[in-house]
């Protein structure tokens, strides 16, 4: 595996869940594999979860791991060609990228969005010119438009908690006062299309996302329909994609509470966190038996772990 940025990456999605759970019932197995071996993460924003699993599913690996923020601990970066660079930028990608892959036998790389310029956020510009100019694998720790390992471990949560075959799935959007991305929501249908489900859309008119992502995918606008029978609720605020990177404050009824989770088919919650308790998910739920949160964040490690494993033995 070259590169992990989206399910597209991944020829038999099958086949990595397996190794997924394989990977998290003998975390330790494939020492040897990283041992004498580095990953680079680079961040350009804030994580937790990112972060801390995906060094933790390196050191399962026996891999060094070195960890830099990019927007503060390093040069200001150039991402164009041509550029004369008499400005802020210290440092052009080409050279960048070339040097880290001298460095690591794998970069990680988180980015994010303006949520200003949806043609720009959406072509993927910094993650695509590291791919680029890199001489190493990349994977994706979350783009402006996609987050893989999420979605990964999401589906590896799923498979473990799921009492029927094919499990009716609702990603419901719920409400938030900030500009969030639509990084996890889009990753999410990506990753459940090609899963053995059925995959519901929930969202106020005005917040549908891409439509070259949701093509086939019921979009409900009725929150109560589209819960009812449900087995699993994935709960994520995204941004408008129409009225690109807007918010609307006048939707707090969204939240997800008890009468919501009792539409469904006795079904599980699930959020990628962080979240904002009694905006996004009322505490009656995330604190309930219910919820799985918690799950989804320690199969991070697992999820992150599978994809460097197949990097480093160099397989599809």
């Amino acid at each position: 595996m070259k590169q992990f940025t989206s399910v597209k990456d991944v020829p038999d999605v099958k086949a990595l869940l397996k190794l997924t759970q394989e990977v998290k019932a003998a975390p330790y197995e494939h020492q040897a594999t990283g041992k004498n071996k580095t990953l680079g993460l680079l961040f350009f924003n804030p994580s937790l979860r990112t972060r801390l699993s995906t060094q933790r599913a390196a050191m399962n690996l026996g891999m060094n791991v070195m960890v830099m923020n990019l927007n503060s601990d390093g040069w200001a970066i150039e991402m164009d060609d041509g550029t004369i660079m008499d400005q802020g930028s210290q440092e052009h990608i080409r050279e960048a990228a070339a040097v880290i892959s001298q460095y690591c036998e794998i970069i990680g790389i988180r980015t994010f969005p303006s949520l200003t310029n949806r043609e720009k956020d959406y072509k993927e510009e910094v993650l695509k010119k590291f791919i680029r100019h890199a001489q190493v694998p990349v994977v994706s720790l979350e783009s402006a438009t996609l987050h893989p390992l999420q979605s990964l471990a999401d589906l590896l949560t799923i498979e473990e908690q799921k009492k029927v075959e094919r499990p009716k799935l609702v990603l419901s959007w719920a409400p938030h006062p900030k500009a969030l991305p639509q990084a996890v929501a889009n990753s999410f249908v990506e990753w459940m299309k090609a899963a053995e489900a059925d995959l519901v859309i929930s969202n106020p008119p005005g917040f549908d996302l891409a439509p070259e992502l949701t093509k086939g995918v019921p979009i409900i606008h009725d929150q109560k329909k589209a819960f009812t029978g449900a087995d699993f609720i994935y709960t994520k605020n995204w941004s408008s994609f129409s009225n690109y990177g807007k918010v609307d404050t006048g939707l707090s009824s969204w939240m997800i509470d008890a009468e919501k989770m009792s539409w469904t088919n006795q079904g599980k919650f699930m959020h990628c966190l962080p979240v904002r308790r009694n905006v996004v998910v009322a505490d009656e739920v995330i604190d309930s038996a219910a919820s799985l949160v918690l799950e989804q964040a320690n199969n991070r490690t697992y999820a992150a772990q599978a994809v460097l494993l197949k990097m480093l033995q160099n397989e599809r």
